[in-house]
């Protein structure tokens, strides 16, 4: 009988164990930084910040992602962090690239580990065009029930912290670069977009090693004419890329609205996610405990008032159990809402065909796939300027880059 008196203080044992929940009620955004020193304009390293791999690959079984919402995140996250960049004022040009391919002073990769809208993780990696890493790190950020009221979603990103976070923390590896490190940079940048579009005519300028990490062997002479139908080139290049960067903030305009509705829901559903959860776990506890005791009375009780309290036991045990189940299909149902929600969004940022300036350029699929034909195009056209002309002469300037 000794047995039976423990089952109340394990049932408030575990009762009180599943109570436990924690929110955040506050949320601190970091400044931006700014360059301890000025940089002449001809220093300033160009960064290219790739769409985000949405991390819908390799997630996790009974995990809430919608692949419709990650894709459209993929997009929006690295425009929000450009913005913080370029506000920084530390940086030339900031961009979203459609890959990591499109090479730049310094490229950004991410990927989307985990996105609600109570939890953003991001893993974030920074390599210059040297194939030095800058940082490669996760990123944790949380949102408070604050951040999703009319006045505050007007001024700051609910996850704006580690936007900042992550330009602030790029902004102080440069501040370690030297003079002659941002040189280096920039000339492998040139040298390296030469050579992707003309491997033989500018083999042998840049030496890579196994690391992937390039140095500078030589230098073409400055008057090079295929040097200058290159940099002809790689600007009509980087004119593509700003068009892009219209369409992505459009995109981001598009969108910001009816995601950040769709955060908020997707907040109050994982907070009552949560806590019809909880309030299940403690009715299906509660309801084994009273069947467990009710069964344990009802046979082995020494009276019949022993033995039917045992019975009611098991009764009101029973309705507990089926309780605690009916809140679990309960929580399934927030569960479809948010899928039904993320498929709503999924309607609202379709990407559109890009108009250019001088010419209607007739690109199809999203905007990563309309990328690679534009450098395709890029391709004829340079094999078109260049011709019959011969590759550079052995006439080069040597320096020592390191």
């Amino acid at each position: 009988m000794r047995s039976l008196h423990l089952i109340p203080v394990l049932a408030l044992g575990l009762l009180l164990g599943a109570c436990v929940n924690q929110t955040v009620t506050t949320t601190s955004v970091p400044r931006l930084d700014t360059a301890s020193t000025a940089v002449p304009e001809g220093q300033l390293l160009d960064v290219g910040i790739s769409i985000f791999d949405p991390g819908i690959a390799d997630y996790e079984e009974g995990e809430q992602t919608y692949p419709e919402v990650r894709k459209a995140e993929a997009r929006f996250m690295p425009f929000l962090l450009a913005e913080a960049m370029q506000e920084s004022g530390a940086w030339g040009a900031v961009r979203v690239v459609p890959n990591p391919k499109q090479i730049n002073d310094l490229v950004v990769t991410g990927k989307i580990l985990h996105s609600d809208g109570e939890e953003l993780e991001l893993h974030i990696k920074a390599v210059d065009s040297r194939g030095d890493v800058w940082l490669e790190k996760d990123y944790t950020g949380e949102a408070s029930r604050y951040a999703y009221t009319v006045t505050t979603r007007n001024k700051y990103d609910p996850f704006q912290a580690v936007y900042n976070t992550i330009a602030n923390d790029l902004l102080e590896q440069q501040e370690k670069l030297k003079e002659k490190d941002r040189e280096n940079i920039r000339l492998i940048t040139e040298l390296r977009f030469a050579r992707s579009f003309s491997p033989q005519a500018f083999e042998g300028y840049l030496a890579e090693n196994k690391k992937g990490k390039y140095t500078i062997v030589r230098l073409p002479a400055a008057n090079d004419p295929m040097l200058e139908r290159v940099a002809s080139i790689r600007e009509r290049d980087q004119m593509f890329i700003d068009t892009l960067q219209e369409y992505y903030r459009t995109f981001g305009n598009e969108m910001h609205d009816p995601y950040q509705e769709w955060r908020k829901q997707s907040y109050e559903e994982a907070v009552a996610l949560q806590e019809l959860q909880a309030e299940s776990t403690r009715q299906l506890i509660a309801g084994g405990i009273a069947l467990i005791a009710g069964i344990a009375a009802a046979t082995t009780g020494d009276s019949a008032v022993t033995q039917t309290a045992g019975q009611v036991a098991v009764i009101g045990g029973g309705f507990l159990l089926k309780s605690g189940l009916d809140k679990r299909n309960e929580a399934q149902i927030h569960v479809e809402a948010l899928e039904e929600l993320g498929q709503s969004l999924e309607a609202e940022i379709t990407p559109q065909v890009i108009e250019l300036e001088d010419r209607t350029v007739m690109l199809h699929g999203n905007v990563e796939d309309q990328y690679a034909q534009w450098r395709e195009l890029l391709a004829d056209i340079y094999q078109a300027e260049v011709g019959a002309m011969q590759p550079p002469t052995d006439n080069v300037t040597v320096t020592d880059t390191l």
